[in-house]
C-alpha cells in the first residue's frame, strides 16, 4: 500500500472509523489496484454507488423540509446544482482529500476536470464508507456539514439556474435560434462514462461541455456558451 496516513484524514475529518480498510478502500481507484495486483483491497465503485444513493436521500430531505414553499422542478435545480460533479469536487479539495487518493501513475498526473471527476466519486465513495461503517445518522451529519450548507450560496449566486432552458431562451430572443447539442465524444467503460456534448447555433459549435452522464454535460456546455456569448446567467432566470 502506498504510504498515506488515514489516520491523519480521520484526525483532520473528526471521524474515526470501526473499520479503517472502508476508508482505505473509499479513496482505492480502479486505476491503482491495476499497478498494484498484489494488494488485497476493493476499489471505491461499489461504495461511490451506495454514497451517491445517500447523499441524494440527505440533501433531498434536507431541500423538502426547509423549502416547503417550493415546486418539485425548482427543489430539483438545487439538488443538481449540490450534488454535482464541481461541487463535490470543491467540497472535496476543502476538506483535503487529494493527498489521500490511491491512484495510477498515470491518473496521477491527471489534473483539471479528469481530477475533478475522481475527486467527486471519492466524495460519494466517503460518504458511503461512512454509512457502512457508522449508520444513516453519521453520514447524514457529515452530509450537512461539509455539503448542504453550500445551498444558501447556490441560490443567491443563481447557480441553480438551469443553464440549458436559459441558454435556449437566450439563444430564441436575442438571434432567433434554437440551440442543438451533439454527442461529440463518449469515453471509457460502461460503469464509469464521460461524455463531450457541444452545444450548436445552426452549423456553428459554441461550446462544448464533459459530464457523467450527457444531461451534465449538456448543462456545462451551455453554461460555457452563455459565457462565450455574452449572456449573463447571473441575470434574472427566464419565466
Amino acid at each position: 500500500m502506498a504510504n498515506v496516513d488515514f489516520t491523519q484524514l480521520e484526525k483532520e475529518l473528526g471521524i474515526t472509523f470501526s473499520d479503517q480498510e472502508l476508508l482505505k478502500q473509499a479513496f482505492t481507484h480502479r486505476s491503482y489496484l491495476n499497478e498494484n495486483r498484489h494488494i488485497r483491497l476493493s476499489h471505491n465503485e461499489r461504495l461511490e454507488f451506495l454514497g451517491d444513493a445517500v447523499l441524494e436521500l440527505v440533501v433531498t430531505d434536507y431541500l423538502f423540509n426547509k423549502y416547503t414553499d417550493k415546486a418539485e422542478g425548482e427543489l430539483t435545480a438545487f439538488r443538481s446544482a449540490l450534488v454535482n460533479t464541481q461541487t463535490l469536487a470543491g467540497v472535496a479539495t476543502r476538506l483535503g482529500l487529494n493527498n489521500y487518493l490511491l491512484l495510477s501513475h498515470g491518473e496521477a498526473k491527471d489534473t483539471g476536470r479528469a481530477r475533478s471527476y475522481i475527486m467527486a466519486n471519492t466524495m460519494e465513495a466517503l460518504i458511503g464508507a461512512l454509512y457502512v461503517d457508522q449508520g444513516y445518522t453519521r453520514a447524514q451529519a457529515f452530509v450537512l456539514e461539509h455539503v448542504v450548507h453550500l445551498i444558501d450560496d447556490i441560490i443567491a449566486s443563481k447557480k441553480f439556474v438551469d443553464a440549458k432552458s436559459y441558454f435556449q431562451e437566450r439563444a430564441q430572443d436575442e438571434i432567433g435560434i434554437t440551440p442543438a447539442y451533439k454527442l461529440v465524444k463518449e469515453i471509457g467503460p460502461d460503469h464509469d462514462k464521460k461524455f463531450t456534448i457541444g452545444v450548436f447555433l445552426v452549423h456553428e459549435l459554441i461550446a462544448t461541455g464533459e459530464g457523467k452522464s450527457k444531461q451534465e454535460a449538456e448543462q456545462e456546455a451551455a453554461t460555457k456558451a452563455l459565457e462565450m456569448k455574452g449572456w449573463d446567467k447571473n441575470n434574472e432566470p427566464p419565466v
